[in-house]
């Protein structure tokens, strides 16, 4: 796939087994190759369906005639365009993960234009304070303002955020 690009799809999906692999198969069977998918089942669009974000990579030509597949599947698609993420960047978060509802901080990036969560792995030991490393996904060039997203939830929170050091260019 040398000529390939990165492109996102956004759907919903009903709640029911069987209902992301109907969403999966017309993009595997149109030259799709998938690079991630988000899948929150615990959060609900306005209409009561599961909000589902792929990224995948294909050629130009063929990306039309996977969103139209989607939808002859019956699939909702609710946007599809080029990829807009461009950088990843990863951050951990000490602190009261559970307490300060690590949904709502899930969700809270959700709401970011600019930010998505790829990968979230938690760690909640009994007798020490839990963690979590986040991998974030930025719009190009947006790195730090996702850095500056997380310093304000976890000042909201009252959790330490932990962050990569930025190259800022600037030279010794």
């Amino acid at each position: 796939m040398s000529d390939a690009r990165a492109h996102t799809v956004r759907l919903e999906l009903s709640d029911e087994p069987g209902e992301l692999l109907n969403a999966l198969r017309p993009i595997a069977e149109n030259g799709g190759n998938l690079l991630s998918i988000y899948h929150e089942r615990g959060n609900l669009t306005p209409r009561g369906r599961i909000p589902v974000e792929v990224d995948l990579e294909c050629a130009p030509e063929r990306f039309p005639g996977i969103v139209e597949a989607l939808r002859n599947a019956g699939i909702n698609v609710i946007q599809a365009g080029e990829e807009r993420y461009a950088e990843e960047v990863s951050v951990i978060l000490v602190g009261p993960l559970i307490e300060t509802d690590l949904s709502d901080t899930l969700r809270w990036f959700e709401e970011c234009a600019n930010v998505s969560v790829l990968d979230l792995s938690l760690s909640a030991p009994e007798d020490d304070r839990p963690s979590a490393r986040l991998r974030l996904a930025a719009e190009a060039g947006g790195v730090s303002d996702a850095l500056a997203r997380v310093r304000e939830l976890a000042d909201e929170k009252g959790l330490l955020a932990i962050e990569p050091q930025l190259d800022r260019g600037v030279e010794a």
